[in-house]
């Protein structure tokens, strides 16, 4: 079922799933094989290898392509395999323009592993996206946008960014992990590429490690499918399952994620000991009109930094909370408090960090659908 037509919240339970045909099950089977019986030499019902093809994984990709408004839809063993396989589009000599504040993994893959290949990498503030142009070549072949970007909370213009590259006959990747489809869809703003890391809102649940890639055009979708097939970083059918499974709920939490967002931003803003909170729900924050136009809600990953900014007051806190557990990821249901500079971000030189705004003391927050009151409380002990 890819129906465009149906509203968000109904998509999401029904796109790219049907009954299962031998039995009539309403939710997808968890198909656990890795070959499948041939009627003849190359002749099968669709799927020969699980490599290649798996039912489970099949309803995965169609469901998201459907909900990100896209035609394609690739799910690969994590968010940093499916940005491996977009990087083995391009060829040694190319070049890509990135957005300076990104995820921390991200920032290595492409540093030191495809820098070493020849492709070079351009990492520029990407706030004003009419300064872009000054950054393009004749070896400029990929613009990667993060936005809402990790952790600063950076928004980029969408819509903007993609006019520029498709003037030069670029291609731009736009990560949505932070957003997720429910309240983003890089697509419908001109982007070629969207990618998510799907272990974070989509799965929802901390339980899955898994990523997608989502396209329209039929050229690119087929060079995508043949680095899928022939590199093999595939996901489990499991996997598959227990994103399927989060995809149904994204809309009912990512509403909660983004009204417990609001609630514990606006509670940080007005305790004294913080200095600086960056939330996307802000009137005064950065391109908020751009938020506007290309989000449906402000979403639930908070960064603040407090007036005493230092690691010792930002440890006290990261070590204090209860309900916030201090571990590396976001967008599942519990609440979860990190460290960039040390965790998420820590392959990332401190000189560029500092240069790029991320202090040593920034603390990031991944605020989940607990009791938005208790959230409250439990920070402030914690910070005193």
């Amino acid at each position: 079922m890819n129906n465009n037509s149906y509203k968000a919240a109904t998509k999401l339970i029904h796109a790219g799933v049907e009954p299962d045909p031998s039995t009539g099950a309403i939710m997808t089977p968890i198909y656990q094989t890795s070959t499948y019986v041939q009627e003849a030499p190359g002749v099968h019902k669709g799927y020969e290898y699980a490599r290649t093809q798996n039912p489970t994984r099949t309803a995965l990709q169609q469901a998201m392509a459907a909900i990100e408004n896209g035609k394609h839809a690739l799910s690969f063993g994590s968010g940093l395999a499916a940005t491996d396989a977009i990087i083995r589009l391009l060829v040694p000599g190319d070049e890509v323009i990135v957005s300076n504040d990104l995820y921390g993994g991200t920032y290595r893959i492409f540093t030191k592993v495809f820098a070493v290949y020849g492709i070079k990498f351009h990492f520029v503030p990407m706030d004003d996206a009419a300064s872009i142009e000054q950054y393009i070549n004749a070896n400029t072949k990929m613009i990667w946008v993060e936005t809402p970007t990790n952790p600063l909370l950076n928004i980029i213009d969408i819509e903007a960014v993609s006019a520029i590259a498709k003037k030069h006959g670029i291609k731009t990747v736009v990560d949505n992990t932070f957003a997720s489809p429910y309240l983003q869809n890089p697509l419908d703003w001109g982007a070629d590429i969207v990618v998510h890391s799907a272990t974070k809102y989509l799965g929802g649940h901390s339980d899955v490690v898994h990523g997608v890639v989502v396209v329209n055009e039929d050229a690119l979708e087929e060079k995508l499918r043949f680095i899928q097939n022939s590199c093999g970083a595939v996901p489990g059918p499991h996997d598959c399952w227990l994103v399927l499974r989060g995809i149904k709920t994204l809309h009912v939490r990512m509403d909660r994620h983004c009204e417990n967002g609001e609630k514990i931003a606006k509670y940080l803003r007005s305790h004294p000991k913080v200095d600086r909170v960056l939330w996307v729900g802000f009137e005064d924050h950065p391109n908020h009109a751009i938020v506007k136009k290309q989000m449906r809600g402000f979403g639930g990953m908070i960064s603040f930094v407090l007036k005493e900014d230092n690691m010792e007051a930002a440890t006290n806190v990261l070590k204090n909370t209860k309900l916030f557990a201090l571990a590396e990821s976001l967008g599942g249901v519990e609440s979860l408090i990190g460290h960039p500079a040390s965790m998420t971000h820590g392959s990332i030189p401190r000189e560029e960090r500092i240069k790029n705004g991320l202090p040593d003391s920034l603390i990031r927050l991944s605020v989940g659908i607990e009791d938005a009151d208790d959230l409250i409380e439990d920070l402030k002990q914690a910070i005193g």
